[in-house]
């Protein structure tokens, strides 16, 4: 196909939760976005710990490109995202050593022990710029060598997934910034700090921006998947969230952005890091999107507290029809209980209800009486701190925000995205749900020729023909400091 008459592309979008595989039909006027593919993902409990299912992942992606192979027999190129901070260990001869290890696993906490005996945070925070979280992979890293793993390669999960189609070996630029050991300011890893933490030499593969090829499938895969014609596969924003962001339709820089799925992340786009004590002290991270920019936000824990909430109902016998609930929950009164959804407590799997009814008690609030008003409180408790990542981010960066873009899965929450709304005292613009896997094929679509120019140029592409929902605020937040961001 030709940049006139479009090209076909598959993007492969694996989330905490779910994998899909969407197929993109993309000329200068269109693009169709279409789902072939789609399977569970998610922790698996071992013995020995919490661990992703990575070998499952690869084979779904397979699937999900024959799919997209016979749905476009001209299907021309390939790219992979997913969440960030997890890696696969790769020996010299290619062999994985083991499934990778889920980023809620507890051995993590050994880990950042022992990286702050060797440097602080403050000064971590000055090289790579990104907030603490427990599970970052610098973190792991240490709880690797602790654990005496051996000497091998780490990929992190979209390009292990893409060395295992091509046989190359690269750190894509948007997830590497997660690892917490890439300089903020040059966009390569800090070799300083690599050493200083004493991690093996060989670690870490060359990084590579996006719209990087890599080449084309390996004769083991052509024969295993039975796509005879050259697929090309390329690097993407990587990390979810870059393509994410890039997939938010926005016209103008002042926007704010909530990609919401299983985590929130809160913030907005710049072009160059935010290294200031203030931003360390309020936990604001800055990592790396599409095009050098800056992706100066925060972590809120996201929608995994309603879905984790939905799976122990289930294991309770409980049958829960989420739309339904969700009825009930917006016919309730606002300021009702709130809780903290950042406290560390709520990060590994288990009880949520019961934990959320301990945080309300503990702050001075009410426990929720029943289904409905958790899950109200769970929107109501996301809602307030998405709009205070909102306002921070603002302030920190000197960001005028005029508009706050919902984008994921959480754009089709009515109730939170009016919430949020209300909460944040901006209109909220919601969609596209596939705001990932849009980003993905953009990225892909300019490397091959078909889309040129910026980002800004991509997401006008973007906008047409794409349906989004505007929530005005019903009112302007009491809390809200006047001219914060503006």
């Amino acid at each position: 196909m030709t940049a006139e008459t479009g090209i076909a592309l598959a993007a492969v979008d694996l989330g905490a939760s779910s994998g899909r595989v969407m197929l993109g039909r993309i000329t200068p006027g269109v693009l169709e976005l279409t789902e072939v593919h789609r399977f569970r993902n998610g922790p698996v409990a071992l013995p020995d710990g919490l661990y992703w299912d990575v070998l499952g992942l690869y084979q779904d992606a397979l699937v999900g490109l024959r799919a997209a192979a016979r749905r476009a027999p001209e299907l021309a190129g390939v790219a992979i995202d997913s969440w960030a901070v997890d890696y696969g260990l790769v020996d010299a001869s290619g062999r994985l050593s083991g499934n990778p290890f889920h980023y809620r696993d507890a051995r993590t906490a050994a880990g950042v022990a022992a990286t702050h005996e060797r440097v602080d945070f403050a000064e971590l925070y000055g090289i790579s710029g990104l907030q603490f979280l427990p599970f970052t992979t610098l973190y792991q890293f240490a709880a690797d060598v602790s654990l005496g793993r051996p000497d091998t390669q780490a990929l992190l999960i979209p390009d292990l997934l893409g060395y295992w189609l091509t046989g190359v070996r690269v750190a894509e630029q948007t997830n590497a910034s997660t690892t917490g050991l890439l300089d903020a300011r040059t966009g390569d890893w800090s070799t300083s700090l690599i050493d200083r933490l004493g991690l093996p030499a060989g670690l870490l593969p060359d990084v590579v921006p996006p719209g990087t090829v890599l080449g084309g499938l390996t004769p083991a895969v052509v024969a295993e998947t039975g796509l005879t014609r050259p697929l090309t596969v390329s690097t993407v924003g990587s990390h979810d969230t870059a393509s994410a962001v890039l997939g938010v339709p926005a016209a103008d820089a002042d926007f704010g952005y909530i990609s919401c799925g299983t985590w929130g992340l809160v913030g907005v786009e710049l072009e160059a890091p935010v290294l200031t004590e203030a931003g360390r002290t309020a936990n604001f991270t800055n990592e790396r999107g599409v095009d050098g920019t800056v992706r100066y936000l925060r972590n809120v824990m996201g929608l995994w507290l309603l879905s984790e909430s939905l799976r122990t109902w289930g294991l309770q016998g409980v049958d829960v029809s989420l739309p339904d609930v969700l009825a009930r929950a917006a016919e309730l009164p606002a300021g009702g209980p709130q809780f903290d959804p950042d406290d560390p407590v709520f990060l590994p799997p288990g009880d949520m209800p019961a934990r959320i009814a301990d945080a309300c008690r503990s702050a001075g609030e009410r426990a929720p009486d029943g289904i409905p008003a958790m899950v109200r409180c769970i929107l109501d408790s996301l809602a307030t701190a998405f709009a205070a990542g909102i306002e921070r981010a603002a302030a920190l960066s000197g960001r005028d925000v005029t508009t706050v873009h919902v984008v994921g899965g959480g754009s089709q929450n009515e109730l939170l995205c009016q919430l949020v709304a209300d909460a944040c005292g901006r209109p909220v613009v919601a969609g596209p749900v596939e705001a990932t896997a849009l980003g993905n094929l953009l990225v892909q679509a300019r490397t091959h020729g078909v889309l040129s120019g910026d980002r800004w140029a991509l997401r006008e592409h973007l906008r047409t023909g794409l349906t989004t929902r505007t929530y005005p605020p019903r009112r302007v937040p009491s809390s809200r400091v006047a001219g914060i961001g503006r």
